[in-house]
């Protein structure tokens, strides 16, 4: 307790003491006008307003703090002074309230100290002392103090109870001091252990808001209670609306976690954004009970899996890749050695002039077909050993531009709208024939979906791309959308895989050739299609190197 507050309590204490005992003073002498003559009266009720006046006083004066030591020792002063001057006004020696002087001397302990507590009792015994000696020898019959009232009692009845009251104010003293020291280390014990908890408060509020995973925690009958940044990102919502809200509303997938409150549980969900993706999260979950080992709720934590979830696929999917690619890359240099020699070999027949004109043609045809072996061969080995990009800064927009209109002589693109929405400053850094190939790869991948024909939309953007909302960086994002039937789920698994079509004529390297070059780049690439809604590839490509 503050000195401030002690001093409050002890004024209010004193204001109410002085009331009453004026008030009952007041009283007595309208009652009983026989009880003390007028001067006695008179005294006692101006001592008793003069300490209300006085309290009052000090009471004003607590609202100044340089002010709160003075008026700790001014309280203990007039406490000595006030039961002093009541002494004489009622026959001192044999006066009854010779008790007040405890009183002040537990007032000097509990608001100076217990060295304070010594003096005062100190002060008192000599204060008690000198009442009794002066009576004893008439020095205070001037007062109305009574000479023979103290000599009846005798000297050693008054040296006696000098000795007992000295005796009672020292052991007072001493208690009270020793009480007060033990309160005042209390009250410092407790306000260090106050700060400490206030610091772990912080400390751990701190730590859950900067968690680079989702942690909330639930009560028994599964209403959120901690709800913390990371758990805000994901969400969408802030702490303030999740307060109180069912666990299933936020997160349908956890209900088990509410159903089964004593287990603990773990595993993966897909969560919707608002933007329509899908994010996989993966959380545990385990109880918490109070102070008292009752239940109290479960502490759910989460984190968002999805790159990592990409990541593997994609390791997986470039191992597979690497290991066909290098035994794939072998067969096609010995199958293009003697590919080579057979088709010159047709060549010199053909030019020979005794062939028959059905041998002419079937000599044509095997040309043509060696001709689109070679092809596939390079566009195979272009996919087994892709050349490293050379990148630069370009504008996306104009490149896009050109292509169009390149494409729009070519029969194959002729029933194809194209929509150029790439913005006129988005600027990409990558490998500018290697990106126009990548492209041409999707358009034609777009037009085959497209037989009736369609629209095939370019749009481009800059992101933040990663899997925790802490460590995202700046991505160029280039998506190529078309309105034809789309894929199933099955096709989009291996969509980027070498020599795997739903083509009749198709090789199967166009989209594996572009997985690759768009992995050389540092990007990745990946395909989404809504059931009835066309397919939409996307690029996101890193803005910096």
């Amino acid at each position: 307790m503050g000195l401030e507050r002690k001093l409050r309590l002890f004024i209010y204490a004193r204001i109410v003491v002085s009331f009453l005992f004026l008030a009952s003073t007041i009283l007595l002498s309208y009652r009983d006008l026989t009880l003390a003559d007028e001067h006695l009266q008179s005294g006692l009720i101006r001592l008793m307003a003069f300490s209300f006046l006085f309290s009052l006083c000090c009471l004003l004066f607590l609202r100044f703090r340089r002010f709160h030591s003075f008026i700790a020792y001014l309280q203990t002063i007039w406490d000595l002074l006030f039961v002093t001057v009541l002494l004489l006004f009622t026959n001192g020696i044999l006066s009854p309230y010779s008790f007040l002087y405890l009183l002040s001397i537990m007032s000097a302990g509990l608001l100076l100290g217990g060295r304070e507590a010594l003096y005062t009792a100190s002060l008192c015994t000599i204060l008690y002392g000198s009442i009794a000696d002066l009576q004893y020898f008439g020095l205070l019959s001037g007062i109305g103090l009574s000479q023979s009232d103290a000599q009846q009692l005798g000297a050693t009845h008054i040296f006696y109870t000098i000795f007992l009251n000295l005796m009672g104010f020292y052991l007072t003293a001493l208690i009270t001091g020793f009480l007060s020291a033990r309160a005042r280390e209390s009250e410092e014990a407790l306000r260090e252990k106050t700060v400490n908890y206030d610091e772990l408060e912080r400390l751990s509020t701190g730590i859950v808001s900067n968690l680079e995973s989702g942690l909330l925690t639930i009560t028994p009958t599964g209403r959120i209670r901690v709800f913390n940044h990371y758990a805000e990102m994901v969400t969408g919502m802030t702490q303030a609306d999740a307060y109180n809200t069912l666990l299933v509303d936020v997160f349908p997938a956890l209900a088990g976690i509410t159903e089964n409150m004593d287990a603990r549980m773990d595993g993966e969900f897909d969560f919707p954004l608002k933007n329509g993706e899908q994010m996989t999260l993966g959380y545990n979950a385990v109880p918490f009970t109070d102070s008292q080992g009752v239940q109290a709720g479960a502490i759910v934590n989460f984190k968002d899996l999805t790159s990592m979830k990409r990541m593997e696929a994609a390791l997986k999917r470039a191992d597979r890749l690497a290991a066909l690619g290098e035994i794939s890359a072998r067969m096609a240099h010995e199958i293009r050695n003697p590919l080579a020699a057979m088709s010159g070999s047709v060549q010199l027949l053909a030019e020979h002039g005794s062939i028959s004109e059905n041998d002419q043609r079937l000599l044509k045809i095997v040309l043509r077909e060696a001709a689109r072996l070679n092809g596939l061969i390079t566009d195979f080995l272009a996919y087994a050993r892709p050349s490293s990009p050379c990148k630069e800064r370009f504008e996306l927009r104009p490149l896009v531009d050109d292509m169009i209109m390149f494409l729009a002589s070519d029969s194959h693109f002729g029933k194809v709208s194209f929509r150029n929405l790439v913005a006129a400053h988005i600027l990409i850094q990558a490998d500018v024939n290697q990106l126009r190939q990548v492209l041409l790869n999707l358009f034609r991948n777009a037009a085959d979906a497209m037989p009736e024909g369609g629209i095939v939309e370019v749009e481009s953007r800059f992101q933040l791309s990663g899997a925790d909302g802490f460590h995202k960086v700046p991505a160029a994002v280039i998506t190529v959308t078309d309105t034809g039937c789309g894929i199933d789920g099955a096709t989009a698994a291996h969509l980027f895989e070498p020599f795997w079509t739903t083509k009749t004529d198709g090789s199967g390297l166009g989209l594996a050739v572009t997985y690759r070059i768009i992995e050389a780049h540092g990007g990745t690439v990946s395909v989404e299609s809504p059931p009835g809604k066309g397919c939409r590839f996307t690029i996101m490509l890193p803005v910096t190197d």
